[in-house]
Formats: C-alpha cells, sequence, structure tokens
C-alpha cells in the first residue's frame, strides 16, 4: 500500500486530521479574543487558554513542516534552524 504520490488512503486521512486540527486552532482564536476581552477571566482561564493556543500552535508547526517536506525541492535552507515542537513541562 505504497502512498508515495500523495494520494492514497493514509495521505487523505492525514489531510483530513489537518484540517480538523486548523479548524479548531481557528476557532480557539476566536474564544482567545473573547476571553482576553472579558476582564473578569481569571488566571487559571488564562493559563488554560494558554496550554490549548500552545498546542493548536504545535499542530499548525507540524502541518506546515509536512506539507513543506512534501513540496518538490524542499529541504532545510540554510539559516533555518531547528522547530521545537515537544510539549511543556506541564503535558
Amino acid at each position: 500500500m505504497s502512498d508515495a504520490d500523495g494520494t492514497g488512503y493514509l495521505s487523505q486521512l492525514a489531510d483530513e486530521m489537518e484540517a480538523v486540527q486548523l479548524q479548531m486552532g481557528a476557532e480557539l482564536i476566536g474564544h482567545a479574543r473573547l476571553l482576553l476581552r472579558d476582564r473578569k477571566a481569571d488566571a487559571q482561564e488564562l493559563r488554560y487558554l494558554s496550554d490549548r493556543l500552545i498546542e493548536a500552535l504545535q499542530d499548525a508547526l507540524r502541518i506546515a513542516e509536512s506539507r513543506g517536506g512534501r513540496l518538490p525541492g524542499s529541504g532545510e535552507r540554510e539559516g533555518d534552524g531547528p522547530t521545537q515542537t515537544s510539549k511543556g513541562p506541564n503535558e
């Protein structure tokens, strides 16, 4: 079951998962805007929001790296450093 051309079942499944992750990230941005406008938001809520935003950003970076790796002639350019996608100490 080769998926080298990016049109196989696994590629389609990955594309669907990426779309869900990006949509969830977009919805989280809207929630973040509302929460940050709320002067009654406490530190615990803001910390929880920060953790979710970090997760969404990690997903977006992972997707970008994955898609970039599928482009012809892609590879790490000189001056590009490694990206950190590991979870923080609270996770």
